[in-house]
């Protein structure tokens, strides 16, 4: 762990130096808090007659005891209740994906791999060193997010809706879980290739799945459960540990040395 925590702290003391880094840390967690605050704040009129706008899909799932216009105002808020998972999943990818290319184009590398580290105890300082940040930020806005709705919501049980323990999962299980992936994917990907900006977009592509969700609930052809998140999370365990051990497999000490010489 003491050998974890160096690396950790090492990538902490170079990575938010980044003003890119430390504008996704800061700015994305802000912009994705207001945004299901500002349709909360402008949806606390009289909706009544508006529920027929509500998708009939999404209406059998609507909650006991509400009217459709409050229905329509969860649905609204589960719409942009999907930014705080893909949160997990964006922030981490510019740590991670500069974490071993940008090192070597600042000639960091080669000392630390001459180091007695094994490649686990590397790759799991940088994991913890990306993953904590964005796991960390997507609680903090969720929990500012949590306060604001208190403030605004004009029904209590429109409240309880939009705290449902479903999202509760997908926030604090689900989303620790995407960051990880996120993360293994990018590191994959920064130990291929030798330039930044290239692992950057590659890495990127992670995403895909999170906004293939958050348009497929916005389309009506599908809507998050209690069953879908217990599922993902299975899956994405197990998909985290077939990615952390394949990264650990790719992570090629020698071969990185000098192929990028």
């Amino acid at each position: 762990m003491d050998k974890i925590k160096t690396i950790m702290f090492k990538e902490w003391s170079e990575v938010f130096k980044n003003r890119t880094v430390l504008f996704s840390i800061i700015f994305t967690p802000m912009l994705f808090t207001a945004l299901p605050l500002l349709i909360l704040f402008f949806s606390r009129g009289d909706v009544t007659g508006m529920g027929e706008q509500v998708p009939p899909e999404f209406m059998r799932l609507c909650p006991p005891g509400l009217s459709p216009g409050e229905c329509l105002q969860v649905y609204l808020l589960s719409q942009f209740m999907l930014l705080f998972m893909l949160m997990p999943v964006m922030i981490p990818v510019h740590i991670a994906a500069y974490s071993i290319v940008g090192e070597k184009s600042t000639r960091s590398l080669e000392p630390l791999l001459a180091t007695p580290i094994s490649t686990a105890e590397l790759l799991a300082g940088k994991n913890l060193a990306a993953a904590i940040p964005a796991v960390l930020a997507t609680w903090l806005s969720f929990g500012l997010y949590g306060l604001g709705a208190r403030m605004l919501a004009p029904n209590p049980r429109v409240l309880a809706a939009i705290m449902d323990p479903m999202w509760l999962a997908a926030i604090f299980v689900a989303g620790p879980l995407l960051a990880v992936l996120s993360v293994n994917f990018a590191l994959m990907v920064s130990s291929r290739v030798n330039d930044p900006r290239i692992a950057e977009q590659l890495s990127a592509a992670v995403m895909m799945p999170v906004l293939l969700l958050f348009f497929g609930q916005i389309l009506g052809l599908v809507f998050l459960t209690r069953q879908l998140v217990v599922m993902l999370s299975a899956v994405l365990l197990v998909v985290d540990a077939l990615l952390l051990y394949l990264a650990v497999r790719l992570f090629q000490r020698e071969s990185i040395l000098t192929r990028w010489r």
